[in-house]
């Protein structure tokens, strides 16, 4: 198994659930990354507690406000980001942070649905554009040939509800929202891939599966896995990828996900 290995990450939507788990595991690396990037709205906030005792403990932590809906918050990120490593590039960009609402497919509404698609489709979208000029300097840095996540990589959190094959779990939560812009988030890893290729950045889209989070809701399933389950599982695929993978919609063990 290989291990990953970042100079920088930037992890978004860090203040809670996966996006914790990615920050928590980055630290606990063998070789942990130079610089972690947590995202999140407000640094100072209470909801932000457990990564601002993360900080206090790893001066490699760096918190960074980010408001994933707002273009300027996001530009202003990746300046803050970029003044940080000091002329080197971003190695690793996870698109985490993410919304549902567990509409029935009778009462969604154009409220909801702009603002599902606007955090789990645009932002990841904004986002890679917004890094790109960090991420294509992490590429140019990285020796040897091929692409893959510990040179420069951006990582969208997608969903098997968003598989359009599996329409997964119908039965227990409708969330035609969150549906239709995991569906487009997928598709646009795919653009992702296609576009940044000639740059040398690899792009996938992970499930992670059905983990035990508030987002993730309280029905109890044996097929549920815990932040540290997944999260690690996570880590441990995207070591193991390679050029071939880029563009891929895989789960938390590195199975093929059905589009």
């Amino acid at each position: 198994m290989g291990e990953l290995r970042v100079r920088s990450a930037l992890v978004t939507g860090a203040n809670r659930g996966i996006g914790l788990g990615f920050v928590q595991h980055l630290l606990a690396l063998p070789n942990p990354p130079e610089w972690v990037f947590a995202g999140c709205r407000d640094p100072k906030g209470q909801r932000a507690q457990e990564l601002q005792k993360l900080a206090s403990k790893h001066p490699n932590l760096v918190i960074v406000p980010l408001e994933v809906t707002d273009p300027a918050s996001i530009k202003a990120a990746a300046a803050s980001v970029g003044e940080r490593l000091k002329g080197s590039g971003l190695n690793l960009l996870i698109n985490n942070a993410g919304i549902v609402r567990a509409n029935r497919l009778e009462n969604e509404t154009l409220k909801d649905m702009s603002e599902v698609y606007t955090t789990n489709t645009i932002a990841p979208l904004l986002l890679g554009q917004a890094f790109l000029p960090l991420l294509k300097k992490a590429a140019q840095e990285s020796p040897g040939s091929g692409m893959s996540c510990s040179k420069a990589a951006i990582v969208n959190i997608s969903s098997n509800g968003g598989s359009i094959k599996e329409v997964y779990l119908w039965e227990g939560i409708q969330a035609a929202c969150y549906r239709c812009s995991k569906a487009a988030l997928n598709m646009l890893t795919r653009c992702q891939s296609m576009g940044y290729r000639e740059h040398g950045i690899f792009c996938v889209a992970l499930h992670p599966g059905w983990v035990k989070t508030d987002m993730g809701g309280t029905l109890e399933d044996k097929s549920r896995v815990t932040v540290d389950e997944s999260v690690g599982g996570m880590l441990k695929v995207l070591s193991n990828l390679s050029e071939k993978d880029s563009g891929a919609f895989l789960n938390w063990e590195g199975k093929v996900m059905a589009w």
